[in-house]
């Protein structure tokens, strides 16, 4: 079975509607065998009081875009991903602009999932390094 870029982005984005990732304009803009990317911008949406992007928002960045790479390697009829564990380590501040999240699969088991994320800028620059668990359930 070949893998669909344009079918995994457009089925990431439809989960989307009506959920946290909707409120934080979050899209997913990129996919690919073992890895998924997403984008949001940084407006005072998503700042802390000083101005500056919320490292929950990073946190949140990269759950939903680890989260739902995981859903690349399901049957989403059977089986359902849960985040377990997430660790996050902030780098650089960034006041505006946009931030892109890719996950990239550290270890793929049956029922657990390991994922890297790294959260850069429009400069490729590193803004948080992240590290996400998923449980893999069977569908209730």
């Amino acid at each position: 079975m070949s893998f669909d870029k344009e079918k995994m982005l457009q089925l990431c984005n439809d989960w989307s509607k009506n959920t946290l990732m909707r409120t934080l304009e979050i899209e997913y803009i990129d996919a690919g065998e073992g890895f998924l990317t997403a984008k949001m911008p940084v407006n005072s949406r998503v700042h802390q009081p000083m101005g500056l992007l919320h490292g929950g928002a990073s946190v949140a960045l990269a759950e939903s875009v680890g989260s739902a790479a995981s859903m690349m390697f399901v049957n989403s009829e059977k089986q359902e991903v849960r985040g377990i564990e997430i660790s996050a380590n902030h780098l650089r501040s960034k006041r505006e602009g946009i931030i892109y999240g890719t996950a990239r699969i550290i270890h793929k088991g049956r029922s657990i999932h390991l994922w890297e994320i790294k959260i850069t800028d429009e400069n490729d620059k590193l803004i948080s390094l992240c590290k996400l668990t998923n449980m893999i359930l069977p569908r209730r």
